[in-house]
């Protein structure tokens, strides 16, 4: 049986850039998240929390490296219709 040969140069050239493990706009994201918690709170226990955010999308990118992009992509095409709760899907808003 015929192997498809691949060529890792193309699988690097199509992922996205990261930065610490996980894509730019989850770094980005996550960092303005525990900035504006950490102003309101005032405690240093949001950094572990960030810290805990951002391990968590170091092993999501491990699988998926654009899951983030994905989901923001899915919340902002595909709303929850009125009828869900009877049907179990979304209706797709182009």
């Amino acid at each position: 049986m015929n192997d498809i040969e691949r060529d890792h140069l193309f699988v690097a050239l199509t992922r996205p850039q990261m930065f610490a493990g996980v894509t730019y706009s989850y770094f980005t994201a996550n960092a303005v998240i525990a900035t504006e918690l950490f102003l309101v709170f005032r405690t240093p226990y949001v950094l572990l929390a960030a810290v805990l955010v951002h391990l968590a999308g170091v092993l999501l990118c491990v699988r998926e490296p654009r899951f983030f992009d994905l989901w923001l992509t899915k919340v902002g095409r595909c709303p929850r219709v009125r009828n869900h709760s009877l049907w179990k899907c979304n209706s797709y808003r182009p």
